[in-house]
């Protein structure tokens, strides 16, 4: 075994400024991240320029803390990775600016990662949480399921590196259904927390939602879906002052049948493709992939398929996540330039 080697990750996507030192892609020395959910929940969601105001303001103090939770110095460190997208322009343009400029100053190899690529590394940080995967025991083929609040993706991954895209969603992401949804019930932003809290005292038999089967095809559709929930809303009666609900408006029956039609094509199709492409586990990623139902859905109707995610800290956007995956790309040879630069819409496959 040769010296350890640790990478400091800048993440900056959307509306998280993260930074983190990992060790050998799988030790977490350090995981700052600083939210601005208080910022946009006014707005009930994300403004573009001021979260790539608020990064600026926030990225050198979280990349110092990182540093100093991590208690390692600049010439501890043997790289620097950045998520160079998919993402916000602005947001990305700070920590991709933030990495040059270190890797530049400190002489230091420099790596873009991909952010979706960086969900699904968060299996391989090493964690006590319950239903996290053993790194080491990882045997592929694996069968990814994405969901965060701009992604809904299914991915099969052959080996570090290697994806296969099965399918994604045509319209709104899960994600996206969840925020628009709980802006419709009067919820606070985020709308996934939101929902699933306010869910647990409703019941999803009350009503009965469509799914977007979307037969022949590993394709999600949840447009649809938010269409029907706000003719149901707006059968209750006008909407209240600021655009809330009706007062009649059964606000915990709505969350709980809204969310047991989401869950309910996202558990299916994940478990159906895992089968067909006999996967050896599945790995649940992204924001949504912290939502108990998804979680217990998966797992009750995956048999014999083991199902792992993340513990919450690494299911929302993090650095870590980003340390980790750059690590394997490190492995394989991976430097970037310095007219390396941001991509908004980079896809994963």
């Amino acid at each position: 075994m040769g010296p350890a080697m640790r990478i400091l990750a800048i993440e900056t996507s959307c509306d998280e400024t993260a930074a983190a030192v990992i060790e050998d892609g799988r030790r977490i020395l350090s995981n700052v991240v600083a939210s601005q959910i208080d910022l946009h929940a006014r707005y009930g969601g994300v403004f573009p320029e001021m979260a790539s105001r608020a990064h600026i303001e926030a990225i050198v103090p979280v990349i110092r803390e990182a540093l100093v939770k991590a208690h390692v110095g600049w010439r501890d460190l043997h790289a620097v990775a950045v998520t160079r997208g998919p993402g916000l322009a602005g947001s990305l343009l700070v920590g991709v600016n933030a990495a040059k400029g270190i890797a530049l100053g400190r002489d230091l190899p420099l790596l873009g990662i991909n952010h979706l690529e960086g969900h699904i590394y968060a299996h391989w940080l090493e964690t006590e949480s319950e239903g996290a995967a053993d790194p080491d025991a990882l045997e592929f083929p694996l069968l990814c399921l994405i969901v965060s609040g701009g992604h809904t993706e299914l991915v099969l991954m052959q080996d570090h590196g290697r994806y296969q895209r099965l399918g994604g969603t045509r319209d709104d992401a899960a994600g996206e259904a969840f925020d628009k949804v709980g802006r419709l019930l009067g919820l606070p932003y985020p709308g996934g927390p939101a929902i699933e809290r306010v869910a647990q005292k409703g019941d999803p038999a009350r009503l009965r939602f469509p799914r977007a089967w979307l037969e022949g095809s590993w394709d999600f559709s949840f447009s649809g879906l938010k269409t029907a929930v706000l003719r149901v809303v707006r059968g209750y009666g006008e909407a209240g002052p600021d655009g809330r609900p009706p007062r009649q408006a059964p606000i915990p029956h709505l969350a709980a049948a809204f969310q047991e039609a989401v869950v309910d094509v996202l558990a299916e199709k994940t478990v159906q493709a895992a089968a067909a492409y006999q996967a050896k586990a599945i790995l649940l990623a992204g924001g949504v992939s912290a939502n108990r139902r998804l979680r217990e859905e998966v797992k009750s109707r995956a048999g014999d398929i083991p199902v792992y995610y993340p513990p919450i800290f690494l299911c929302t956007d993090n650095a870590a996540m980003i340390g980790a995956a750059a690590y394997y790309r490190f492995q394989a040879g991976q430097r970037d330039g310095w007219e390396m630069d941001v991509v908004p819409n980079l896809r994963l496959v």
